[in-house]
């Protein structure tokens, strides 16, 4: 599996390729237009509508969501999110009492918030990051809260004003391996990446840190093991790993195509090789995405924890 793979091209038809017999997903629940009915009717963006999350019948039908703060429209355009770029309005300083409603209703008890990237911002939305934060501790003191954020241009002002609101988890995804950079993150940096990360747990050492990486946009194996062990070189805790699906619809006609479809038994392989390489934590799945079933992940560290101390007499 060392062969490079080209990137392939972007104009391939949606229809090109037959999905695999595994990816398949469940039919609508009576939970899951529940839940639909509480986004909309508090005027709630989320990454799973936005980002097109092919989890979002199966998650919602569990009243999970996770919350996509400040706009929905991005200021980058990358060529695999189906997220879409434009000029954005200015912050919502309602949206932070608002995503804590929904949550209180939802009775979560690990939230999770991403956001658009910012550029636009002085502060690049950290401290509507930090707001929504709050509010959600103030209405929910008891659950755990996992963000999702840009990178920030790796500023440490930026870090340090999420940090200070409380979060347990920090998640920045570092997507994809160092040669497909600039043709599918073309406004990111793979080393800038890391960085936050790095600076995040330098930051606060309490932090859980986290990230996510998509496979079948032409990386070779190797690259994807190299990126494993960049990520636990600056001490990255929890990994998530899935298989990267091409958004369909003409607005979506210059992203990147899919390379190749990986198997289940392959994504079984990168699980057990990132534990090798010492992550506490491992969601590795064709379906999995940064917060799907985050709560169990998160779980997942305590109980890792828990064996260390045991292990070691401590």
């Amino acid at each position: 599996m060392s062969s490079t793979l080209p990137l392939p091209l972007a104009s391939e038809s949606p229809r090109a390729r037959r999905l695999p017999p595994w990816l398949k997903r469940p039919v609508p629940t009576e939970q899951m237009l529940e839940t639909r009915k509480l986004i909309n009717g508090l005027k709630l963006n989320t990454v799973c509508v936005e980002a097109r999350c092919p989890n979002l019948t199966e998650c919602w039908s569990r009243h999970v969501a996770t919350f996509m703060i400040l706009g929905d429209r991005c200021t980058r355009r990358c060529r695999f999110c189906a997220v879409g770029t434009a000029k954005p309005e200015p912050p919502d300083a309602s949206e932070p009492q608002r995503l804590a409603e929904a949550a209180q209703h939802l009775r979560l008890r690990h939230v999770v918030i991403t956001s658009v990237a910012r550029d636009d911002l002085d502060d690049e939305g950290a401290g509507h990051f930090a707001d929504c934060i709050r509010a959600v501790r103030a209405a929910m003191p008891r659950c755990t809260i996992e963000v999702l954020t840009p990178d920030f241009h790796a500023r440490e002002d930026c870090l340090r004003t999420v940090s200070d609101a409380g979060p347990e988890v920090f998640n920045h995804n570092i997507e994809t391996v160092e040669r497909l950079h600039k043709p599918v993150r073309p406004q990111a940096r793979y080393h800038r990446s890391l960085e936050v990360l790095r600076r995040a747990r330098a930051i606060n050492p309490a932090w859980k840190t986290k990230s996510g990486l998509m496979v079948g946009l032409g990386e070779t194996w190797d690259e994807l093991i190299v990126v494993l062990r960049d990520l636990r070189a600056v001490a990255c805790d929890l990994v998530t790993i899935g298989q990267y699906l091409k958004p369909s619809g003409p607005d979506h006609a210059g992203h990147v195509a899919v390379s190749r479809f990986y198997t289940p038994a392959e994504f079984e392989e990168l699980a057990a090789i990132a534990r090798g390489l010492g992550f506490e934590a491992v969601a590795s799945g064709p379906f999995v995405r940064s917060s799907y079933f985050a709560e169990t992940l998160y779980d997942e560290t305590a109980t890792s924890n828990d064996a260390a101390r045991v292990s070691s007499g401590g």
